[in-house]
This record gives structure tokens, C-alpha cells and sequence, in this order.
């Protein structure tokens, strides 16, 4: 399921219509990333990678947040 949604993403991240259409294909394969990370570390039984998950998860989090700041900046100013 992980694979497959990835697949999607990668498409839609090289065939979007726009910008923002490729920012949420990136976004949602950083999220896929995070969900790989996680099953390998239930596969492995090592926490560490948990701690992993979590700190990439927070950057996408700021990174979602900063570019819906600039989108809101260019398209309402």
C-alpha cells in the first residue's frame, strides 16, 4: 500500500498542473517516507528510528506550514 501510494505521489510530483499541487505530492512522500521509517523500525525493534521519524516529521510540519504562509502572502497581498 506504502509503495503504491508512492508511486502515485511521484507522478503527481512530475505531472502537476502547479506549484501547489507538487508542494502536497511532496509533502504526502515525506509522509509515506515517515511511514516506511516506521514499519522498518516495528520490522527491526529498534526504537531509535522511531526518534527519527519523529524529528522529519516535525521538519515537514514547519516546512508545510512556512510555504502555506507564502502561498497565503502572494496570492492575498
Amino acid at each position: 500500500m506504502l509503495s503504491a501510494a508512492m508511486l502515485l505521489a511521484l507522478y503527481r510530483l512530475a505531472k502537476g498542473p502547479s506549484l501547489p499541487d507538487r508542494i502536497v505530492a511532496l509533502d504526502l512522500i515525506a509522509s509515506l517516507s515517515i511511514g516506511f521509517t516506521i514499519v522498518f523500525a516495528i520490522y527491526t525493534r529498534q526504537v531509535r528510528y522511531l526518534d527519527i521519524a519523529a524529528i522529519v516529521a516535525l521538519v515537514i510540519f514547519i516546512g508545510t506550514v512556512a510555504y502555506a504562509t507564502y502561498l497565503k502572502k502572494k496570492y492575498y497581498d
